[in-house]
């Protein structure tokens, strides 16, 4: 019974403790394997000195740089079950029957080397193996009937009769534990009796870890932590015993120097200091997606990674800033936040909210915190302030005291803003309250605020005040759609005696959206346009000299000031603060923003309470934002940023990087410039895949790139991590990418150089082939054109002695043309001078007939008519045969031709024939012939009958006809 007994305190106790909740919950981002496209189960992890994530993986090992996963599966296909770095960055894993390393080949892909074959083949049954171990780069595997210790490129095996339970490293030296031994540690190549202490035979060791000193912390699977001392074994005890005894010690690492982090099989994980006690815990109330927890990793930022029985999850434990949800059923708005009596208050959407607190803690974020609602809250809390040592809530009904969790209202309408106290005694006498109607005035006496009325004279919503620093009876108020107010009271307070409002007549940038705060112990109004403040003796307002330029033309709707005269301010929804620790550039301040909370402020409704340096509250959308502010100017780190995969796309998507830069076989930190990769110019499209490790910031890091040689400058700073660029020219490229958290918080750059060879058309060869090719071009164009010249010089030879013979011919034709008018004209002349001599025949007759007749007559004396007229007829006849020598003349040089063509023809012709012919020729009859040869006709006709003979002419032949073919002949 007592058992029993002891049984369910233990489960009460563990109950409770499992169930304290901490104030502050840090970033947890889950990943499922739809998300990471791998198995379920997940069983290690590491990571690499270039802050990339390796995680075992129930399909293969999983890698994750940030942005994108990959997914490398062993050669048989198995688990990976454990996982270890060594200092060269080669990642060994374990599977089942299957060990080796990954290790990127020249291109930074990862490739696998199998090391079972350096196994004798007797032994490489090994089943899964389930803890890697390296020092000094020698690597130990254990699995449960061997452990593997690989050195120098050789594998030793380690066998016992029993099985190997565990192996683990601390303090520079593994350790292992059987059943049969207890706990072995090994040394000089050998595994020696380290702790043989019972306990160890009967409970499964799950981690062993340094504690201080030569003293080792061992955590077991159900019995919780032991020490080790001096060879001995004692049980450390712990506040959180009943947890780890009921749910379990999967896996425990060191966190730092005084913290732990315990991953149980059902409870989540539990980050204790060495005392034992609770400092954090995450399981599925926290937002882990499984409580399952096989591996623990610190990252590089200090940060936890978990491999879970059921996906991976994130937590960013040494995060500065961490969420408060007040109601964790119910992800409620946020509007105010208070610290009083030890207890916090947040005023919701849904009331008000209040958890006890532990004092010890300079970080409020770490003290446990169960929240419970006040009562008499329900609704909208618009404010808390603490004035007189008396807690007063600004809710939607009016304004409450806030007194043992309950609500006590002072009055109900009209809902209240917020308050300010007129006098700078303490305590106050008198408090002004902004309400939907205009202002409420609150007297304090005898330690019990009462209300005291409404102050007539302003009808307006007034949910910014700020009284006058130097007059009690002024008032300091804005609207954000109507300007400023400054209102001047009467002095016993219960009306107004005059409002006076200032826009942007008035110095203000604007009509619209200024909000009046009371900051460095002034009245300062927070404008579109930054920062402005009242100039009594110019009676307007002027921008705040104290600031210099640094937030002109920055937008402000909300400002508050810190313990340590910070002002902390928003803008558009992002949070920042102007820090006067801090000088930079020449002001007196420097000016941070937040870049985790953008966009997720309450937007018209911002709220920031600043407790201390370590204690900043922010009201959210979803619950609210508890901000270490000391803690995150500390950790303000450069970011990284990782070069991912790089592919080729075309008909063929190839990968070409695979994000390790390699030189001469070693991983390093940037590409060797002295072998940059080639791609040919069918592959001219690229995609590039970039990252950064900074994962805290991994919803607000931003990257900028440029590829030398196509973009001009750089991009605009995007969330976006990946970049394609298509139908790249040939030429030498350098893609430059880098990242950052905000504005002159960046990265390094990372470079990236290739080469995109011209296409085959345009490589040098095909150049030379085009040069010959042009040569050979021209040569032939030239010899064409050679060619082409010469039969166009024969053609224009050819045309030229065309034109010469057509120009001859014409001239031969004119020449014949004016020949034969010569001939005409001769031939007319010949014609008239026959018929001369034809009449000169017939004066002879005439002649002839006057002397017969004289004869006869014998008339013959001079002076007769007869002898007269015959004297003239021979004078006549004288005449004539001049004409007749001149006609002989001309018509042997007219017919010297026709004479020459007879003459070749028929040699056996005279003279007189020759001549007969001519007459022939010109188709004389035989009386003029007779005529003009002196003959008879008779002896025409004789000499017809011969020239035929003479010329062999047929009967039928006619002799013109015959001579006159012969005359038109041409000359051969």
């Amino acid at each position: 019974m007592y058992k029993v007994l002891l049984a369910v305190l233990c489960l009460l106790i563990g109950y409770q403790a499992s169930a304290q909740d901490l104030l502050g919950i840090p970033q947890i981002v889950n990943y499922n394997n739809e998300q990471y496209n791998g198995g379920i189960q997940n069983w290690e992890v590491k990571q690499d000195k270039n802050g990339i994530l390796y995680f075992g993986n129930n399909e293969g090992l999983l890698t994750f740089n940030g942005r994108y996963w990959n997914l490398y599966r062993l050669p048989n296909y198995t688990s990976v079950r454990s996982i270890g770095i060594d200092s060269k960055n080669r990642i060994y894993v374990g599977g089942q029957d299957e060990f080796g390393y990954y290790y990127p080949n020249e291109h930074g892909i990862l490739k696998y080397t199998s090391l079972l074959n350096l196994v004798p083949e007797n032994l490489r049954k090994l089943a899964d193996i389930w803890d890697i171990s390296i020092i000094n780069d020698e690597v130990f595997f254990r699995s449960v009937n061997a452990i593997l210790h690989y050195k120098d490129g050789m594998v030793k095996s380690y066998k016992v009769n029993a099985t190997w339970l565990f192996m683990g490293m601390a303090n520079n030296k593994v350790f292992s534990q059987t059943k049969d031994v207890g706990l072995m540690v090994f040394d000089h190549d050998l595994w020696k009796p380290f702790c043989s202490d019972t306990l160890l035979k009967q409970f499964s060791v799950t981690s062993i870890l340094p504690y201080g000193g030569d003293t080792l912390l061992v955590s077991t699977l159900k019995q919780g932590f032991f020490l080790i001392a001096n060879n001995k074994l004692s049980r450390l005890k712990t506040k959180l015993d009943p947890v780890f005894f009921n749910d379990r010690i999967y896996f425990a690492s060191r966190i730092n120097q005084n913290l732990y982090g315990v991953g149980t099989t059902s409870g989540g994980v539990y980050i204790m200091n060495k005392r034992g006690e609770l400092v954090q815990k995450y399981n599925y109330r926290e937002g882990l997606q499984n409580n399952n927890v096989r591996g623990i990793q610190l990252d590089r930022d200090k940060n936890m990674w978990l491999a879970l029985d059921d996906g991976i999850a994130y937590v960013a434990i040494n995060s500065a800033i961490k969420n408060i949800f007040p109601d964790r059923n119910k992800q409620i708005t946020s509007y105010a936040f208070r610290k009083f009596n030890q207890s916090i208050y947040i005023g919701t959407s849904n009331g008000l909210y209040t958890a006890k607190l532990n004092a010890a803690t300079p970080d409020l974020s770490y003290s446990t915190a169960n929240f419970e609602e006040v009562k008499n809250t329900k609704g909208q809390v618009w404010g808390l302030d603490e004035i007189n040592n008396q807690l007063l809530m600004a809710h939607e009904d009016g304004t409450s005291v806030i007194q043992d969790n309950t609500a006590r209202s002072l009055y109900n309408l009209p809902g209240t803003w917020m308050y300010q106290t007129v006098d700078k005694v303490y305590p106050s006498n008198e408090v002004i309250a902004g309400t939907y109607w205009g202002l409420q005035r609150l007297l304090y006496s005898g330690g019990t605020f009462t209300n005291a009325g409404k102050i007539e004279g302003l009808r307006e919503t007034l949910r910014f005040i700020v009284a006058d620093n130097n007059n009690p009876d002024h008032i300091w108020a804005s609207h954000p759609y109507h300007g400023v107010y400054k209102i001047e009271l009467k002095p016993d307070h219960k009306s107004i005696l005059r409002t006076t409002m200032f826009t942007d007549k008035d110095g203000l940038p604007s009509k619209l959206y200024n909000y009046v705060y009371h900051v460095k112990n002034r009245v300062l109004i927070a404008t579109v346009d930054g920062v402005y403040e009242y100039d009594a003796t110019k009676k307007r307002f002027v921008r705040l000299k104290l600031l210099g330029k640094a937030l002109n033309g920055v937008s402000i709707q909300y400002m508050k000031e810190d313990n340590d005269g910070n002002i902390w301010f928003v803008s558009n929804k992002k949070v920042g603060v102007i820090d006067f620790r801090k000088p930079s550039g020449g002001n007196a301040f420097s000016i941070f923003y937040l870049p985790e909370l953008d966009g997720k402020v309450v937007g018209g409704f911002e709220s920031i309470y600043a407790l201390d340096s370590h204690n900043i509250f922010i009201g959210a959308n979803k619950g609210a934002y508890h901000i270490n502010y000391d803690k995150y100017i500390e950790n303000i780190t450069k970011p990284n940023v990782l070069l991912g995969t790089i592919k080729l796309f075309g008909k063929q998507d190839s990968t070409v990087f695979g994000g390790y830069f390699v030189k001469k076989g070693v991983i390093a930190d940037k590409q060797d410039e002295s072998s940059l990769p080639e791609y040919v110019n069918s592959l001219n499209s690229i995609h590039f895949e970039y990252a950064s490790t900074l994962f805290e910031h991994d919803r607000n890091i931003k990257f900028s790139y440029q590829l030398v040689g196509f973009d001009r400058d750089w991009s605009e700073w995007s969330i976006k991590s990946e970049k394609d660029y298509t139908n790249l020219p040939a030429g030498k490229y350098t893609f430059n990418v880098k990242a950052r958290t905000d504005v002159g918080n960046e990265s390094a750059v990372v470079s990236y150089s290739f080469v995109v060879l011209p296409a085959w058309y345009n490589t040098i060869w095909m150049k030379l082939v085009y040069l010959i090719l042009i040569v050979l071009l021209i040569r032939l164009i030239i010899r064409w054109q050679k060619q082409k010249h010469i039969k166009e010089q024969e053609r224009m030879s050819y045309l030229h002695q065309l034109e010469l013979d057509r120009n001859e011919k014409e001239i031969v034709r004119l020449q014949n043309e004016k020949l034969e008018a010569d001939v005409n004209y001769k031939n007319k002349e010949l014609s008239t001078m026959t018929m001369h001599l034809v009449q000169r025949g017939k004066v002879l007759a005439k002649i002839k007939e006057v002397i017969s007749t004289v004869i006869r007559n014998h008339d013959i004396s001079e002076s007769s008519p007869s002898f007269r007229h015959l004297i003239r007829l021979i004078r006549d006849v004288e005449k004539k045969d001049q004409e007749l020598d001149h006609l002989s003349v001309h018509f042997n040089h007219v017919n010297t031709e026709f004479f020459n063509k007879l003459k070749d023809l028929y040699p056996e012709l005279s003279q007189n024939d020759l001549k007969f012919c001519a007459y022939l020729s010109m188709n004389l009859s035989s009386k003029e012939m007779a005529q003009l040869m002196n003959v008879t006709i008779k002896a025409i006709e004789v000499g017809r009958y011969r020239l035929r003979k003479k010329l062999q002419l047929k009967p039928e032949t006619n002799l013109y006809e015959f001579l006159i073919e012969i005359a038109r002949q041409k000359n051969p």
